[in-house]
């Protein structure tokens, strides 16, 4: 009876080890579709154009549907955007992020004393290379033509920071990027990333009407 009841427990044993297995296997499963679907979060953002010529298009797509950041751009660092030869990225303030600036600061970005200002927040919002929305998603950060910006996983829920979860979005110095359009012309790319803020350092605005920078050659 002893040797039947071992065999009974190798069996009840072998079941337990196949039972956790397979939970295990499904956790596994679990966990890579919960991975995959992030990943594919980022991803059903992007939308894709192949055009005649990325560098006009993207002047009259800014115009037409961004026309506060085109009118920042247009004065300050446009004509570097079109003559980039590989390709070229601009984190594209929306609408409502002008607005959230206030009369006061928006007037300041227009304001003639301010060009030196304007200019480098303009300069942070460009780079001058491709950059998709997979490679931000993957990245710690990046480098613009006014310096380097903070990449960040987006999180939602939670409570005061604590216990939320990454949605696949990215935000850059805190500014979420809402969509990406990436455009193509066979010659070079072009990628519109529409953001919710300004990706620019919120230290920069210490400088209006000061003339100058200071430090600034």
């Amino acid at each position: 009876k002893r040797t039947g009841d071992g065999g009974n427990g190798t069996m009840v044993s072998s079941a337990r080890s196949l039972c956790i297995s397979y939970l295990v296997g499904i956790a596994t499963v679990s966990s890579a579709f919960q991975s995959s679907h992030i990943l594919h979060t980022q991803s059903s953002t992007v939308q894709k154009s192949h055009l005649s010529n990325s560098a006009s298009d993207v002047e009259e797509y800014l115009a037409a549907n961004y026309p506060s950041c085109s009118n920042l751009l247009s004065n300050n660092g446009m004509k570097k955007i079109i003559k980039a030869e590989v390709g070229f990225t601009i984190f594209a303030p929306n609408e409502a992020a002008f607005a959230a600036l206030g009369e006061k600061k928006q007037n300041s970005l227009g304001d003639v004393r301010n060009s030196e200002v304007t200019e480098k927040i303009a300069l942070y919002h460009v780079i001058l290379e491709p950059v998709t929305a997979d490679q931000l998603f993957n990245s710690g950060g990046i480098v613009t033509e006014g310096g380097d910006v903070i990449a960040e996983r987006s999180v939602s829920g939670g409570f005061f920071g604590v216990g939320g979860k990454e949605d696949g979005g990215v935000t850059l110095n805190g500014a979420k990027v809402v969509k990406s359009l990436e455009f193509a012309d066979g010659t070079k790319n072009g990628v519109i990333h529409e953001m919710d803020g300004f990706i620019s350092p919120s230290t920069m605005w210490r400088y209006v009407d000061q003339l100058r920078i200071p430090g600034s050659n």
